[in-house]
């Protein structure tokens, strides 16, 4: 072995040697572990240190100190309530899918729990307002522009709790809230047919509006639809049955604006007012404001 094979070989083992001295201090306590603080708490004192913190709004260590209190304590009224509360925790904290998840684990579990009607309602909450994002707290979106998909899972939840326990005291705000997901749901179609309409793709736009009329009876957005059917069948030369949505839009709805054609359209989308009255020339008039008192 020659001179520099040696030092490289005394280096090694001395750099072994060290690594193995570091190993051995750590397991002799020289270098202490993290501990975990609530290790030794009982099931009475995670569930209060949770609930505090979910109180003074620290939703991170609330979802927390309730996932560790489910593990350790997985039976008893305290585990039931940590599945709850750690839904509400994790829907404050934006953390929709394990909110819905909880909220699904307690319903799986615990069916015929007397709070289980609160699971269904948690559910359709976090449905409601799932993709707002930051924006939906500086100002309410309409439900109308966004993806369906989740208005559709909210009004499921909120149906179920509504049909499964007609006495519960969410049953109010839940029959309320389905009402606007309907209308919503509702004018979302519309727009979507109205999309169809002004790019000229007529039987889109006419099995829109139709498919909005027969799954959204008698809701606001049933006027729109109908002006738009009527149109959409004047463009395609289908005049029996453009008649026939006249008839039913003036018998339904006589005072509107695709009847009348008083079509109130803002001063600023002038270039709006032909697309949306669907075949009806709009006047254009607000109320007899004059357009550039837009601020009354």
């Amino acid at each position: 072995m020659t001179l520099p094979q040696l030092r490289f070989h005394r280096a090694w083992r001395a750099l072994a040697a060290a690594a193995a001295l570091a190993f051995t201090l750590a397991g002799c306590g020289l270098f202490p572990e993290v501990k975990d603080e609530t290790a030794s708490w009982s099931a009475d004192r995670l569930y209060q240190s949770a609930h505090e913190a979910l109180v003074q709004g620290n939703y991170t260590r609330a979802t927390k100190l309730f996932e560790q209190l489910e593990a350790r304590f997985p039976y008893g009224r305290y585990a039931q309530q940590a599945i709850l509360e750690s839904a509400y925790a994790n829907w404050k904290a934006n953390e929709t899918a394990a909110a819905v998840a909880a909220a699904d684990r307690f319903i799986r579990t615990y069916p015929n729990h007397p709070n289980v009607d609160y699971a269904f309602y948690l559910k359709g909450l976090v449905h409601f307002r799932e993709d707002q994002g930051i924006l939906g707290y500086v100002y309410e979106l309409d439900l109308s522009e966004r993806d369906p998909k989740e208005m559709r899972a909210s009004f499921a939840a909120f149906k179920e709790l509504t049909t499964r326990f007609p006495d519960s005291q969410y049953y109010q705000d839940s029959i309320a809230r389905m009402r606007y997901l309907t209308n919503a749901m509702a004018t979302y179609e519309v727009n979507v047919a109205s999309y169809y309409y002004r790019r000229g793709a007529f039987v889109a736009a006419a099995n829109r509006a139709q498919g909005a009329l027969v799954n959204f009876p008698e809701t606001p957005a049933n006027e729109r639809a109908l002006a738009i059917l009527r149109s959409s069948y004047r463009n395609l030369g289908i005049a029996q049955l453009a008649d026939d949505s006249d008839q039913i839009l003036v018998k339904t709805f006589p005072e509107s604006p695709y009847v009348t054609g008083a079509l109130f359209t803002p001063w600023w989308k002038f270039w709006e007012r032909e697309k949306e009255s669907f075949g009806v020339q709009a006047t254009g008039q607000l109320a007899d404001k004059p357009w550039w008192k837009f601020w009354d």
